[in-house]
């Protein structure tokens, strides 16, 4: 059973650094025994994110392989993106599909909302699962044409087993889809 603590008090907030691309906020708090910290954490946008785990048929995912900026080397995962403003989790999911993959989707099932980081960071995933795939493509924000590779559902331990599969969301996703798997069986 989980207990309901008492959230601490906020005393102070206060922009410490911006971006283009994110906010880092000191927080002042005061915990419910009388400690007092400073913590920094990454202001959420208000915008979500969605990550779709796409089966091409009952045998087969599709993964994309992009340049990632924070490691400098091309990573193998799933599509991914944020959710535009007036965009639910589905429609975003079905319109990234769509930019990265050339597939949009007849069926998106939520397999989770994840956290990405919530110690620093309040943004949350939608991990979707997209089926009945049909080919069409849009065009996307992506600055170089992206790699579609199909991977057999059979070899899981070697997709695991490469290094350029290190995501913990595409990981994550890949569980998740195991264990949806699992339960339909």
């Amino acid at each position: 059973m989980l207990d309901n603590k008492q959230k601490p008090q906020v005393l102070h907030t206060e922009v410490v650094a911006e971006s283009r691309l994110f906010k880092v906020e000191s927080l002042h708090l005061k915990f419910s025994n009388g400690v007092e910290r400073v913590y920094e954490r990454m202001r959420n946008s208000g915008r979500g994110s969605v990550m779709l785990v796409p089966l091409l048929d009952e045998n087969t995912i599709l993964l994309i392989r992009e340049y990632s900026a924070g490691t400098h080397s091309y990573e193998l995962g799933f599509p991914k993106g944020l959710i535009d403003p007036g965009e639910n989790a589905m429609e975003a999911g079905n319109r990234e599909l769509m930019e990265e993959i050339g597939y949009g989707a007849k069926q998106l099932t939520p397999l989770k909302q994840v956290s990405l980081a919530p110690g620093y960071f309040g943004s949350r995933m939608d991990i979707l699962l997209a089926q009945d795939l049909y080919p069409e493509q849009r065009e996307g924000d992506e600055p170089e044409p992206l790699d579609v590779v199909p991977w057999p559902l059979d070899q899981i331990d070697q997709l695991m087993a490469r290094p350029d599969f290190s995501e913990a969301r595409s990981i994550c996703g890949l569980f998740l889809l195991q264990d949806w798997l699992n339960k339909k069986e």
